[in-house]
């Protein structure tokens, strides 16, 4: 698929996979010590809904515009983000709203003009550093970091048909280097054979306690069309499978009425 984020910002996929990282840094803020965020697909940082992009596929009318009209309990945190932050926020800006002053972000970005445009957004701001260039080779030269809790969210644009395969390599190799941090992947869901695919690649891997998020919002047999998408998070935070399964269940009542949604699951991959 092609996901030059502009054209999809709101929609249905950013909601879901935005509350459940709010709700992932929001657990890493109950307790004092420092942490840090690698935001390896950063993308621009934050996106107009009334740009000529985000009106051309006007996906945010049936994602977070339906969700800020009714707002359910479980997104009370992160639809709060959403409309004090303004344009609607990229990952690296929620991360930053959500950041106290001990605490650390780095974002990739590979896009040039993306990468521009989130330059001249933290250009003053000495907690986030932003690298152009590729987000799995960041998982190596990047980590560990120095601090000793840490974030890595991976958000792939999914434009190769091998992403798959590259996602379930870079969890591997990032969670060799730094093996008791938090890693958080997003994927989308057209058929069902391709995601089970990633799962027996993440099984076979060795990695303990992984957890997926999925929202479906159609049969997932279409190859033309996203149909669902999922949230991997290894080492999950305490409650985290909960609180996952809420924000889910939220995100498909909100979005019912027009027509969107056929279910939702949290499942573990790989025991503690």
């Amino acid at each position: 698929m092609n996901y030059r984020h502009a054209y999809h910002a709101g929609n249905f996929a950013d909601c879901f996979k935005h509350a459940l990282l709010v709700a992932l840094l929001d657990s890493f803020g109950r307790k004092p010590s420092p942490y840090f965020v690698l935001d390896t697909h950063a993308g621009a940082g934050r996106y107009d809904l009334e740009g000529e992009a985000a009106r051309r596929t006007a996906e945010a009318d049936t994602g977070i515009r339906l969700l800020l009209q009714r707002p359910a309990p479980a997104l009370q945190r992160y639809l709060a983000l959403v409309e004090r932050l303004g344009l609607y926020p990229g990952s690296p800006t929620f991360v930053r709203a959500v950041m106290r002053g001990t605490d650390r972000e780095a974002c990739c970005e590979i896009h040039p003009d993306d990468a521009s445009t989130l330059r001249r957004l933290f250009r003053l701001d000495p907690q986030v550093e932003v690298h152009e260039r590729s987000g799995w080779e960041a998982l190596g030269a990047l980590l560990p970091p120095r601090e000793r809790r840490g974030l890595v969210f991976i958000d792939p644009p999914f434009e190769s048909g091998d992403e798959f395969r590259m996602l379930a390599d870079g969890l591997r190799h990032g969670h060799s280097r730094f093996g008791h941090g938090v890693f958080a992947a997003w994927y989308p869901i057209k058929q069902m054979a391709s995601v089970r695919g990633f799962y027996a690649r993440l099984r076979s891997s060795g990695i303990r306690d992984i957890v997926g998020a999925e929202l479906h919002v159609g049969d997932a047999t279409s190859p033309n069309r996203l149909n669902g998408c999922g949230l991997i998070v290894i080492n999950p935070p305490y409650e985290f499978e909960d609180q996952s399964k809420s924000i889910a269940e939220a995100i498909l009542a909100g979005l019912s009425d027009n027509g969107i949604g056929t279910g939702t699951a949290v499942f573990r991959l790989a025991h503690e």
